[in-house]
């Protein structure tokens, strides 16, 4: 007879509980908000770890509280930088597989970008188009999507209506 597991419930993360990481969550909640807009903030989850000595395994999740992909490395806690590679790694990770779609999105080219490191800042890198391999590039660093918004100008001539 095989007995039953009960699945533990996940709790939310406080934000004193893993300092970097929750910095971390911010810039990725900044660059969905400025991509996705009707998506809520990502969170932090924990749920106790299968062996009874190690700490919680704590995901990014939607606020939903559904997560897609592996743990975050304890490790990772203690570097502003590793915390925040692994962080973006698991946030690109659950957005992309749980609502089925890339993300996120170079406004250039059309294809999903991923965390890349750019002259020691992590930052959204673009493969660009097939036919131009030169054409990759880096999009912007991670958290700061929101400032590739066009910004209003104006002392720009409008156009007459004719």
């Amino acid at each position: 007879m095989r007995v039953p597991y009960d699945r533990p419930e996940p709790r939310p993360v406080s934000s004193d509980e893993h300092p970097k990481w929750d910095r971390a969550l911010a810039l990725l909640n900044q660059d969905l908000a400025a991509t996705l807009p009707e998506q809520e903030p990502l969170r932090l989850l924990a749920l106790p770890s299968i062996d009874a000595d190690a700490p919680e395994d704590v995901y990014v999740a939607l606020a939903n509280g559904e997560w897609h992909g592996n743990r975050l490395f304890p490790e990772s806690a203690d570097d502003a930088s590793q915390a925040l590679a692994v962080v973006a790694d698991a946030a690109q990770e659950t957005v992309t597989e749980r609502l089925w779609q890339a993300w996120p999105v170079c406004a250039e080219h059309g294809v999903g970008m991923h965390p890349r490191d750019a002259d020691g800042q992590l930052s959204w890198w673009c493969a660009g188009e097939r036919s131009r391999p030169t054409s990759a590039h880096v999009r912007a660093a991670v958290g700061a999507l929101d400032t590739l918004v066009r910004q209003r100008r104006p002392n720009r001539k409008k156009k007459r209506a004719s």
